[in-house]
Order: C-alpha cells, then sequence, then structure tokens
C-alpha cells in the first residue's frame, strides 16, 4: 500500500520543501567563532600565542594545552585562535581591495567609451592570462615578504576579475530602463553613475566577493607556508602549517590544527556564499 505523497517524510522530502538542514548553521557558527578568534581572542584564551617554554616542548594535547605545543613550547591552540586575526582578516582585507581596485578599472571600462574599454580590458588580459598565485608572487618579489605585502600581492591578483565582472555588470546596468528614466529627468551624469549604476553594479557583486574570501584566506596562507607572508614569530595558519611539516610523525597536532582551521574557515564561507546566491536568485539549495 502506498504512503500518501502528504504523509511521506524523510530527507528527500525535507529537502524539497526546505526543511532544515545542519551545514547553513554549523557554517555560520563557525564564522561566529572566527569573527570572535579576529576580535577579542582573549575571550578565547588567556595563554600568549609568542610565550616559549622549552621544559614544555612538543606536549600532545591534553587538559594543560588543548591543542598540544609546538617545538618551542608555545601553546598551539592560542597560537591558533590569535592566527585567525593574521589569516581571515588579510583575505578580506584583499579581497576588499581587489573589489574597490576592480571598480576603478572596470566601471570607467564600462561608462567611458570604446577607447577607454578597449585599454583597460586588454591590460586585464594579460593580467588573467597569469596565474593568479604566479601574479601575487610576482607583487612579493617587487615589494618584498611581509603581511602588508601579501595582502597587497593576493589584491593584485584578484582585480582582473573583478574588474571584468564589475564591467560587465555595469554595462548591463547602464542600458537599464531607470537609468534612461533618471537620465531623462535631468539629473547629472554624475549623480547617475553615483545613485544609480554603482549600487546596482555592487549588488551582484556580493556572492562572487564572499567566495574569493575564502580564496583569499587559501592563498594567504600559501604565501606564510612559503615564508613570504606575516613575519615570526607571528602566528599565522598557513606558516604553522608549515613549521610543523616536518614533525607530522612525532607531532602531528603542529600542523593539523592550524590545517584544520584554514579548511573549516573556507569550507564555512563557502557555505554561507552559496546559500547567500541560492537566496540572491530565489531559488533553494538542491
Amino acid at each position: 500500500m502506498s504512503v500518501p505523497a502528504a504523509g511521506r517524510t524523510g530527507p528527500a522530502r525535507l529537502a524539497r520543501t526546505g526543511g532544515p538542514r545542519p551545514g547553513l548553521p554549523l557554517a555560520s557558527a563557525v564564522l561566529a567563532l572566527a569573527a570572535v578568534a579576529c576580535a577579542a581572542p582573549g575571550l578565547l584564551t588567556e595563554v600568549s600565542p609568542t610565550a616559549a617554554d622549552p621544559l614544555a616542548a612538543l606536549l600532545p594535547p591534553g587538559p594543560d594545552h588543548w591543542f598540544g605545543t609546538d617545538q618551542l613550547g608555545r601553546d598551539v591552540y592560542a597560537r591558533v585562535v590569535h592566527g585567525a586575526r593574521h589569516s581571515l582578516l588579510l583575505g578580506i582585507g584583499a579581497t576588499a581591495l581587489g573589489v574597490l581596485a576592480g571598480l576603478l578599472i572596470g566601471l570607467p571600462s564600462a561608462l567611458l567609451g570604446r577607447a577607454a574599454d578597449q585599454v583597460a580590458m586588454r591590460g586585464m588580459d594579460v593580467l588573467l592570462a597569469l596565474p593568479e598565485m604566479l601574479l601575487a608572487l610576482l607583487v612579493i618579489a617587487v615589494a618584498g615578504p611581509g603581511s602588508v605585502n601579501a595582502l597587497l600581492a593576493i589584491a593584485v591578483a584578484s582585480v582582473p576579475g573583478y574588474a571584468r565582472l564589475i564591467r560587465g555588470q555595469a554595462r548591463v546596468v547602464r542600458r537599464a530602463e531607470y537609468i534612461a528614466a533618471a537620465t531623462a529627468l535631468g539629473l547629472r551624469r554624475r549623480t547617475v553613475v553615483l545613485r544609480h549604476v554603482v549600487p546596482n553594479t555592487l549588488g551582484p557583486l556580493v556572492v562572487p566577493a564572499t567566495l574569493g574570501v575564502g580564496t583569499a584566506v587559501i592563498a594567504g596562507s600559501a604565501l606564510s607556508f612559503l615564508g613570504i607572508g606575516p613575519r615570526p614569530p607571528a602566528p599565522e595558519w598557513g606558516a604553522m602549517l608549515s613549521q610543523g611539516r616536518d614533525a607530522l610523525q612525532s607531532a602531528w597536532w603542529i600542523a593539523v590544527f592550524p590545517g584544520a582551521a584554514i579548511t573549516v574557515s573556507v569550507v564555512a564561507i563557502t557555505v554561507v556564499g552559496r546559500r547567500l546566491h541560492l537566496r540572491l536568485e530565489g531559488r533553494r539549495e538542491a
């Protein structure tokens, strides 16, 4: 005897009806915890991330040191918590700068005519021909290592993609009927651009920028892994991963916990970004 459709339950029906899913709440909780670690790490640990104790070196995870200690006796948990500020803010800052630079290039390219468009976009095509990490390394090679230069390098590498996205969206917006109506009402060109074109161009960029933060976090960790990010002894997840790679067999926790922090944070950002994308499109997650 078949079960009436109205009485069916289970994962399939929950998926079709938009029932509760653990992914988004978990991702939101991870990002909230990361925000606390960035803004007020002292709420999560009172241990200094740079305090060394050679007598407590390479202790495994336990009640006194939840994530164990590293080769210098520094508390790995404290370094992971404080490292969130370096890793996540680097990703957010690089994405913000990349979007701003993309706006300054893509918007004039869409609005100032064919000559400006050709010059700007051919320049972006040259940069797009290079992998983002290679472009970031070229910037580091010129500017030198360090937190600020790493942020600028990642931002520069992301500019071509954002510039093209903004240029394409601005070209669509400038042909919209409400832009023609605003112009017909006698509004100055600058007013039309600032009040109508820019907001409607940046709106659809929220989702790519959110996902771009995760990519920037990975890029920043990769640069730190190579030793060209924040200077030691600053706690940074990629640098911690690099420091622990040679001790995986004897002290696995030195590399595993910062690696897990990178993975969980990027996955959480991706989940929130994907759900935001579906929400803006008016669809439910399949």
